[in-house]
């Protein structure tokens, strides 16, 4: 069962992530990724992976973990990676980016009213954590909700990210029984964010026309929307200049 942190400070939870080695299998992965060839020569990043961008936002975009070759190679979420490339250009299409482009901690990519994580924090073998490694992060997903004071929408992408945050929403004593992953579908829930699902942009998904930049688009369009009709304040947030300071407030 995962500890609470005790009410971290942004930056103080950026630190325990990418300090935190509570899992073997994925600090013994992450650790001996062999690099690709259009990648060698480059430092690999090997860590934990905070989220990033703007925590005073209004919308979560809640991932399953970081690639072997995007996050965990650049130290930033969904950067560097076809499934990063896809979300990020999706994202600036509907207004909560400010270019279409995620290659590098340095491209000076911002988001607005927007946070992006992952519910696991390292890339995991075969892209897909463990039962026991989405349990031991969930303390980490706990604290940055709590730290968005603003938050009115989470997008899951994925069935195991939309899984992630239903579990999240039982530890805050929700029963959430009833709730099945569908993409599209919109959960409304009294005093709690709405809940979003989206199939996850993975190679698989996309190349095979599961996922469209269409389809995506117009759902992340749809939440702005709804977003805007609740007439809640917008904020912006620069990113970090390392990886290691953790998410931004």
């Amino acid at each position: 069962m995962a500890r609470l942190l005790g009410g971290l400070s942004a930056a103080s939870l950026g630190r325990r992530i990418v300090g935190c080695r509570n899992c073997p299998r994925l600090v013994k992965y992450r650790e001996s990724v062999c690099p690709r060839a259009a990648f060698r020569g480059q430092h690999y990043w090997r860590k934990p992976v905070p989220g990033f961008g703007d925590l005073n936002g209004r919308l979560l975009v809640l991932g399953i973990a970081p690639a072997a070759h995007g996050g965990n190679r650049t130290g930033r979420v969904f950067t560097g990676d076809s499934s990063g490339r896809f979300l990020v250009r999706a994202l600036y299409s509907a207004g909560f980016a400010d270019r279409p482009v995620s290659e590098s901690i340095d491209d000076g990519l911002t988001y607005y009213d927007c946070y992006v994580t992952a519910a696991v924090k390292c890339a995991p073998p075969g892209d897909r954590p463990s039962r026991t490694e989405f349990e031991n992060c969930s303390v980490f997903l706990d604290e940055e909700v709590r730290l968005m004071r603003n938050l009115r929408a989470v997008l899951a992408l994925g069935a195991l990210s939309f899984g992630a945050y239903v579990k999240h929403m039982r530890r805050g004593g929700f029963d959430g029984r009833g709730l099945s992953f569908e993409h599209g579908r919109r959960f409304q829930f009294e005093a709690r964010p709405s809940l979003y699902a989206s199939y996850h942009p993975s190679p698989r998904n996309t190349n095979t026309g599961v996922l469209s930049q269409g389809m995506l688009v117009r759902l992340l369009k749809r939440i702005k929307s709804d977003l805007d009709s609740t007439g809640a304040p917008q904020s912006i947030t620069k990113q970090p200049s390392e990886p290691n300071a953790g998410p931004v407030a």
